[in-house]
């Protein structure tokens, strides 16, 4: 089982920056990565970024891509969304989740097989 704790969303104008935190902590015998995602009201879950769960390589949505960059902290066991030049179209909900199963054999932003999730960060831009 994991567990899951999203930190650092908030209210930022756009051209900002944040950055969110992704604590996660349990025991599971396979973490093949650690991905976020958003929902804005009245759209469906994206996906944003992910990282491996065994090495660095990282992906991203062409949304977010050159804007967001994906990075871990093995020794606090904490992935980090850090968010750049920010638009009102960021606005969302942010989750960070888990794939511990490794079922698509390389780096997705597939929300189905990503089976623990943390509760959310609101992330609001606007000015």
């Amino acid at each position: 089982q994991l567990q899951l704790v999203e930190s650092g969303g908030g209210l930022v104008q756009p051209g900002g920056s944040l950055r969110l935190s992704c604590a996660v902590s349990g025991r599971t015998l396979h973490l093949e990565a650690i991905g976020w995602f958003r929902q804005a009201p009245g759209k469906e879950r994206e996906g944003v970024s992910c990282i491996s769960g065994s090495d660095d390589s990282t992906y991203y949505a062409d949304s977010v891509k050159g804007r967001f960059t994906i990075s871990r902290d093995s020794a606090k066991n904490t992935v980090y969304l850090q968010m750049n030049s920010l638009k009102p179209e960021d606005t969302a909900i942010y989750y960070c989740a888990a794939d511990t199963i490794g079922r698509v054999g390389r780096l997705h932003l597939d929300r189905y097989e990503y089976g623990y999730w943390g509760q959310g960060a609101q992330v609001t831009v606007s000015s």
